[in-house]
């Protein structure tokens, strides 16, 4: 009898105290995600809301000035359509991953590593130097940057000074090699935010398990990218997508230095968005330049945020 009634009661205990764990667990999620309320309300009145507003008006043949500025109407995809034959949208869209890709992919990374490993090895005194030279031009706004640029590659600018003391003729960057001038210009503006992450990361790779690579006979740069570059991966996929995303949506320091000229030849697609706009006064046009930006940072969004998922053993 003893040993059928156990069973029972033990079965009984069980189906009794099943239900209580599993409501205060829904409970404490509850409380748990309650506190982010705030935070979610203000993300969706000031990020949700704008996004589908300006998706709502890239449907619209919205205007600056005249009749379709005060009676806008529905025009669904007729925008897009104009986009997809227009030969300066894709010139922008071309012109746009050249300026990310060289300026924040491979520029401000590449530089940004390149300074945090060197100021890692060099004496107290240079790393302050460095590091204080590096950050003055990421602390400065954007407006002050762009004209201090403006002016080191105008004609009668800096960079052809410099260049004169050599023989070298001068050369009308900002005209002749518009891209050239805004890609350098956006190296410099935004890699000192590359190399702290980076000394961050760096400072967080323990020394034995490079010290042990080097008694094994293991040389500088196989220990630099056998060892230190997957030791921190991560870092550099976040560096990654923030410089990417950041790059893409710069605006004042390329319309500050040549205006999106000669012509279309540094017109980007936020400086083509604005121009459209707001020059040409076809809002609704210029709208759906904007969302097509924004769609193209979430695809870069998405991409990084795979790469940064956790592997799974």
């Amino acid at each position: 009898m003893v040993d059928l009634a156990l069973p029972a009661r033990a079965g009984r205990g069980r189906g009794h105290e099943s239900p209580r764990p599993r409501r205060r667990t829904r409970r404490e999620g509850f409380f748990r995600i309650l506190p982010l309320g705030p935070a979610v309300a203000l993300l969706t009145v000031f990020l949700a809301g704008p996004i589908v507003w300006s998706l709502y008006g890239s449907l619209t043949n919205t205007a600056l000035t005249g009749y379709k500025a005060a009676n806008p109407q529905f025009i669904g995809l007729e925008n897009y359509i104009n986009l997809l034959s227009s030969h300066d949208f894709w010139k922008s869209v071309w012109l746009t991953v050249l300026f990310v890709f060289a300026s924040a992919v491979i520029g401000q990374n590449v530089l940004g590593m390149f300074l945090a490993l060197l100021m890692r090895s060099a004496a107290k005194p240079m790393r302050s130097i460095v590091g204080g030279l590096v950050v003055c031009a990421w602390v400065l706004p954007e407006i002050v940057a762009a004209f201090a640029l403006y002016a080191f590659f105008s004609t009668d600018g800096t960079l052809n000074t410099m260049l004169g003391w050599f023989g070298v003729a001068n050369t009308t960057w900002l005209i002749t090699f518009p891209m050239f001038a805004v890609i350098m210009a956006n190296i410099w503006r935004g890699t000192a935010f590359s190399m702290m992450v980076y000394n961050a990361a760096l400072a967080e790779v323990p020394p034995e398990i490079t010290e042990a690579a080097e008694i094994d006979g293991a040389g500088m740069f196989q220990r630099f990218f056998l060892i230190t570059l997957p030791m921190i991966r991560r870092s550099i996929s976040t560096n990654l997508m923030l410089t990417t995303l950041q790059t893409l949506g710069v605006f004042t320091l390329i319309w500050v230095m040549t205006g999106g000229g000669p012509g279309t030849n540094s017109s980007t697609l936020p400086v083509l968005a604005y121009q459209e706009a707001f020059k040409f006064s076809q809002v609704g046009y210029g709208t759906a330049i904007a969302t097509v930006t924004l769609l193209i940072g979430a695809i870069f969004s998405i991409v990084y945020i795979k790469a940064l998922k956790p592997e799974v053993d």
